[in-house]
């Protein structure tokens, strides 16, 4: 682009080229063809300078579509990310679920047989000691023969309840059939374990649920078997099984353990 001081001595020099006067000056031809370069390179450079903003121009659009597939590229990533994160949250939330759903007592929301048993097989394969006390709510049948269901569903709960706070803190109950439960005592021998299923039968002796204009209570038998090394977790289970059967047969209300 051109000063306005170029732009006035251009001019001058124009005029004095297109001046009768000096047409037969000895300059005046060597003048106009300097004239004439001048402006045919100021034309070429003016069209250079035209090329380059037109290229610039496409230059920056390019770059402005690149940058805008680019954010949203960009926003497309981080949704689909989102929706990974929210999918993956999901899925550990029903894998979660379904663990529960099949290691847990739906009702008492106490282990199961399945986890209780995968407990017996690691500590048997660890050859640490136990015990285990096969515990069975008196004449629950006639709860929910006399009562109903409902009733004995919330028994089992108040149960499960008082279990769950007269424990240690590793032990482990778990719901065994409709009104059986079994304790592992990990790491507990036989006269250690005495006591404490003594002391739980007392806490569950002393629970009692409202029923109409009276209190409902019961009381507990239970059956206890020391683990003997090498036997499987099963004959430990037998063995405890028939001791809660010789308290029933005893007159219940009481705890025994195996004479095996």
């Amino acid at each position: 682009m051109k000063t306005r001081d170029e732009e006035a001595l251009l001019a001058r020099v124009a005029a004095l080229l297109e001046s009768p006067e000096h047409a037969g000056h000895p300059l005046h031809d060597a003048l106009l063809a300097l004239y004439r370069q001048h402006c045919d390179q100021h034309e070429q450079i003016q069209r250079l300078i035209n090329i380059s903003d037109r290229y610039q121009l496409l230059a920056m659009e390019a770059r402005q579509v690149t940058q805008e597939r680019y954010e949203h590229s960009l926003r497309r990533q981080r949704k689909l990310s989102r929706i990974s994160d929210g999918y993956q949250a999901l899925m550990r939330e029903r894998n979660q679920a379904l663990h529960q759903a099949s290691t847990h007592d739906p009702l008492t929301d106490l282990p199961n047989r399945r986890l209780i048993n995968e407990r017996l097989e690691n500590l048997v394969n660890q050859g640490r000691a136990f015990t285990l006390a096969l515990l069975d709510i008196d004449h629950f049948k006639r709860i929910n023969d006399r009562y109903g269901h409902d009733v004995g569903d919330r028994l089992l709960v108040a149960i499960t309840q008082t279990l769950s706070a007269t424990l240690r803190d590793y032990d482990l109950c778990a719901r065994w059939g409709g009104e059986e439960f079994l304790l592992l005592l990990a790491d507990t021998h036989l006269e250690e374990a005495q006591p404490i299923v003594e002391r739980l039968r007392a806490s569950l002796a002393a629970v009692a649920i409202p029923v109409a204009d009276q209190r409902l209570s019961v009381t507990v038998s239970a059956g206890m078997s020391q683990h003997r090394p090498c036997e499987p977790h099963q004959t430990t289970l037998k063995r405890a099984d028939q001791a809660l059967l010789d308290a029933k047969r005893a007159g219940r209300d009481r705890s025994l353990t195996d004479t095996l």
